[in-house]
C-alpha cells in the first residue's frame, strides 16, 4: 500500500487524476471503476479539464460504478447514475453505452447483481478502481463485517451511513434509501489497481485504521493492505493520525517524477 499525502484535497485529487490519465493514455480502452459522493468530485473536475484542455480521450473507455441506491430510478436527482452524468459523463466524450451503474430498480436483485459481475468479466476486468472511504472504514457500501470474499449484492446501510448521506437529501434521513446494490470487496480486490481518496479530519481515524491497523472486516478498507497495487491519496487533515506520515512523505518525495504518476 502506497500512501501519498498532499497539503490539501485539490493537490491530492490532481495527483490521483494524473494516475488515471496516464492509464487512459497508455490504454485507451481502459476499464475504470468509479465512485460517487463528494470525495471524487475534484478528481472528476480535473479529468474534465484534461479532456477539454489536453485532449484526454474517453471514447473507448468503459466504466463500472461501485454502487447504486435500491429503489431510486436512474432519473432521480440523487441516483448515482444522475450523479455520474452531471459530474463526469456529460462533460467528456465517453459513449453512454460504455458506462455501467447497478440497476436500482431491478425486480430480481440476485440476477441483476450476477449480470453486473459478468459484465465486468466480459469487459476484461477493472484496470483501476476509484474508492472513497466512509467514517467507519467502509468502501463502496461494504459496511463493517462485510465478507472479504463478497461480490456485487444487496446491502443494508448502517445508521451511520444513512446519517452521513442525509446531506444529499436536504438533511432528511427519512429520505435516504436503506438498501443499495454494491460491488463486493472481492470484486474491488480483483481490480488491477485500487486508488483510494480521503479528505478532512473526519476521515483520519478510518485512514489510520485502514493503513496502519490490523486487517479486519470491522474496517473493510483495511483489506487493501493485501492488494498488490493500492494507492491512498490523502490530505494532511485525513493523514493527521498516521504514525508513519513522515515516512510516507519521504518515500513519495524521493521517487522519480515518472513513477509518481504511475
Amino acid at each position: 500500500m502506497e500512501v501519498i499525502i498532499k497539503q490539501g484535497k485539490l493537490d491530492a485529487s490532481r495527483a490521483a487524476a494524473r494516475v488515471v490519465a496516464r492509464l487512459i493514455r497508455e490504454k485507451p480502452d481502459a476499464v475504470l471503476g468509479l465512485a460517487t459522493g463528494s470525495t471524487p468530485l475534484p478528481l472528476y473536475r480535473e479529468l474534465v479539464r484534461m479532456h477539454r484542455e489536453e485532449g484526454l480521450d474517453f471514447s473507448r473507455v468503459v466504466t463500472f460504478n461501485l454502487d447504486e441506491y435500491l429503489g431510486l430510478p436512474p432519473t432521480h436527482e440523487q441516483s448515482y447514475r444522475q450523479f455520474m452524468n452531471r459530474n463526469l459523463f456529460d462533460q467528456i466524450n465517453i459513449l453512454p453505452e460504455n458506462t455501467h451503474v447497478p440497476d436500482g430498480m431491478t425486480q430480481d436483485v440476485p440476477a441483476s447483481c450476477a449480470a453486473y459481475e459478468q459484465a465486468i468479466i466480459d469487459a476484461g476486468g477493472i484496470d483501476l478502481q476509484l474508492l472513497g472511504i466512509g467514517s467507519d472504514g467502509h468502501i463502496g457500501f461494504n459496511e463493517p463485517t462485510s465478507s472479504f470474499a463478497s461480490r456485487t449484492r444487496i446491502k443494508t446501510l448502517t445508521p451511520q451511513t444513512v446519517a452521513d448521506n442525509a446531506r444529499f437529501f436536504d438533511g432528511d434521513e427519512s429520505q435516504v434509501p436503506r438498501h443499495c446494490i454494491t460491488m463486493g470487496i472481492g470484486t474491488i480486490m480483483d481490480a488491477r489497481t485500487n486508488l483510494l481518496l480521503a479528505f478532512g479530519e473526519g476521515k483520519a481515524e478510518a485512514i489510520a485504521a485502514s493503513v496502519e491497523g490490523p486487517v479486519t472486516s470491522m474496517v473493510p478498507a483495511s483489506i487493501l493492505q493485501h492488494h498488490p497495487v493500492a494507492k491512498v491519496f490523502v490530505d494532511e487533515a485525513s493523514a493527521s493520525t498516521l504514525e508513519l506520515a513522515d515516512y510516507y512523505q519521504w518515500v513519495y518525495n524521493g521517487k522519480p517524477d515518472w513513477q509518481k504518476d504511475a
